[in-house]
Parts: structure tokens; sequence; C-alpha cells
């Protein structure tokens, strides 16, 4: 890959085991999405390989595994606010949120305009 962006190294997406599939498109949103956000966007997860998404709980068909999706790490709900705000302005359609992350995706083969919570 070796492009790395304004807020992001590329490294940042690497699955533990070093696989790095992530989509440019994903990462370009996502910087994006920081710029407006005006604080720090710390992922948790991004690319993962198969034995990886196993070992989280991930789905089969998990967004991960494509390199579509990642975590960012959120804990209040004034970043969880930010965060969220400037993931829907830079055009993103897929969110996850649990108590300690949110999840975004691009994966044009699921579902669009939806928000849950795990």
């Amino acid at each position: 890959m070796g492009k790395d962006f304004k807020y992001f190294t590329m490294d940042e997406f690497n699955c533990k085991c070093g696989k790095n599939n992530i989509s440019l498109n994903l990462v370009k949103m996502l910087n994006k999405a920081r710029e407006i956000a005006g604080i720090p966007f710390v992922i948790t997860s991004g690319c993962r390989c198969e034995k990886h998404n196993k070992e989280v709980g991930g789905k089969a068909n998990s967004e991960h595994l494509k390199g579509f999706a990642v975590d960012i790490a959120c804990s209040n709900s004034r970043s969880r606010f930010l965060i969220e705000k400037a993931l829907f302005i830079v055009g993103f359609d897929r969110i996850g949120e649990d108590d300690n992350f949110i999840h975004v995706g691009i994966d044009k083969t699921k579902d669009k305009n939806v928000k849950w919570r795990y």
C-alpha cells in the first residue's frame, strides 16, 4: 500500500497477522471525517484474517475480512456524537455502536442507511 494519510498510517489498519487489504476509499472517507470531527480516531480493529475474525467473535461475512470496515474507539457521549456526526457528513451509511467503539463500513453488498447497537 505505502500511502499514508494526514491522520492515519496504513499500519493502523493491519490485522494482528499483518494482513492489510483496507479499502483506500474507506481510509479517504475516514480521513475527511477525522478532519471534520476535530478529535483523534483510534482504530481498534481494521482488516482481519479469518482466524482473527473468529477469535474476536466476528461474523463469517464481516466487512473487516474484505477491508471494508473499521472499529473506532469511543467511550463517551461527546466523542461518540462528534465522530458519528462527521461519519454521516462524509457519506458513511453503515454504522454500528458498542459502549466502547463505533463500527463503520462501506461494503456495497450490505444494507445501506442502517445504524445498530451491539
